[in-house]
């Protein structure tokens, strides 16, 4: 826990992806009106989660008004709004909803992070940012043994995963495994399991449906600690 600890503290001091820097330093002055009394984080974005966790829930990058506001990725945003009420419904987290990084929330079972901890602008990584914060990834994973299964939250989670996986010496097939809803990569040291984000674009257009979401966490679950 404390290794754990120091390194998120690390992590929130980092400044390698100057564009990154000055985005989420940016949008943490100007603040989106509805936001203009928070004091917002504009900040790297440390992990969270349970250290003794079986599920590693990974996820692009904090949202502008997001994360990069609250402290806490998906935290006091539409998709964490989605996804943390899916996490309740199977008991992967002790309550529905979470709007900002102390109110309560605490995952069982879980530990969610960030490929790339900082809000980028137009929410796109550039490759070059994604290499600079997969030290941190990897890093962090390392402090995490219990390890069984990645769920990945769309695409580019999905790629991070793989070579992440590929970095710790673990398997890399050809032709590369590809990403889908409830799609498995086996292999070493975890499999993936692949989730679609859950950005409004897919909720409110039905492509990313509660129920869809419960059954990817509970196959998660299953991956796990065995069905």
């Amino acid at each position: 826990m404390a290794a754990l600890e120091a390194l998120n503290e690390a992590v929130v001091d980092c400044r390698r992806c100057p564009r990154l820097v000055e985005w989420r330093e940016q949008v943490a002055r100007e603040k989106r009106a509805a936001y203009r009394d928070w004091t917002y984080w504009g900040r790297p974005m440390p992990g969270f989660g349970d250290p003794a966790a079986r599920i590693l829930v990974l996820g692009l990058a904090p949202a502008a008004h997001g994360g990069n506001r609250t402290g806490r990725i998906f935290t006091g945003d539409r998709s964490g709004d989605f996804l943390f009420a899916g996490l309740h419904r199977v008991g992967l987290a002790n309550q529905a909803e979470s709007v900002h990084k102390d109110d309560g929330l605490k995952l069982q079972g879980a530990y969610m992070v960030a490929a790339v901890r900082c809000a980028p602008p137009a929410n796109l990584p550039t490759p070059e940012e994604r290499a600079n914060c997969s030290d941190w990834l990897e890093r962090e994973v390392a402090l995490l043994p219990d390890i069984h299964v990645v769920l990945c939250l769309g695409g580019f989670a999905w790629e991070s995963a793989l070579r992440l996986r590929a970095s710790l010496g673990g398997t890399v097939t050809r032709p590369k495994p590809k990403f889908g809803h409830g799609a498995v990569a086996d292999g070493e040291p975890w499999p993936l399991l692949g989730c679609f984000h859950p950005s409004q674009q897919n909720t409110f257009t039905g492509k990313l449906t509660p129920d869809m979401l419960d059954a990817v966490l509970t196959q998660a679950k299953d991956l796990a600690w065995g069905a």
